[in-house]
């Protein structure tokens, strides 16, 4: 495609010959005319002259507009469809059926002592222990700030009820914090592990002893 650059040259050319050809052809043209023709050439040179250099500014800016339309305009005219990503379930993962839940414990002894629990039972595939975050929060008409230990847990979806009735049975907070967020995209082989993991208490409707 030519670029705006290109056509600002070619409309530089196109007066250049217009300019050479009013020098030529004119003079002899005026001299052997007679009449009203004379006039008549004299007016078309210099309406070619004045068209050129009105449309000199122009077709730069122009140019550069029609270079600058998106591709998903030029497809819908020629009537391709924009390209679509990719599904999900192509890699036979099923959106939000893996889940992300997060506990926070008073001290890095009680989350050790829960998140070990719920991987040997089979309830989490894995936990990440995040230390040394501040909590701020109402608790019976107080704010309260707290130093609390966060556990990221990976677990099927259809396990965080299990997960959660288990964490509250051995939890030391009158209220444990008890959040679940579902995954809907990651990879694949991951996703298919924590699958694999749990399989077992998956596969249970009750919590493993």
């Amino acid at each position: 495609m030519r670029g705006p650059d290109w056509l600002a040259l070619e409309a530089q050319l196109s007066l250049s010959r217009g300019v050479r050809f009013l020098i030529t052809w004119l003079p002899p043209c005026l001299g052997c005319m007679r009449g009203v023709r004379a006039p008549a050439i004299l007016l078309g040179g210099g309406a070619a002259l004045l068209l050129s250099l009105l449309w000199m500014p122009v077709l730069p800016p122009v140019a550069s507009r029609l270079l600058s339309l998106p591709r998903a305009l030029l497809s819908m005219a020629s009537g391709s469809p924009p390209a679509q990503p990719s599904p999900a379930s192509d890699s036979g993962y099923v959106p939000g059926s893996v889940s992300a839940a997060f506990v926070t414990c008073p001290n890095e002894k009680v989350a050790k002592e829960i998140a070990r629990a719920v991987v040997e039972k089979r309830l989490a595939a894995c936990v990440n222990l995040i230390p040394q975050i501040t909590s701020i929060y109402e608790w019976k008409g107080k704010i309260e700030e707290d130093s609390e230990v966060l556990m990221m847990i990976k677990t099927p979806s259809s396990l965080v009820p299990a997960l959660t009735d288990f964490v509250r049975s051995v939890h030391p907070y009158e209220v444990a914090e008890v959040i679940s967020l579902p995954v809907e995209q990651g990879n694949s082989p991951y996703l298919h592990w924590v699958h694999q993991v749990t399989e077992s208490a998956s596969d249970s409707s009750t919590v493993p002893p």
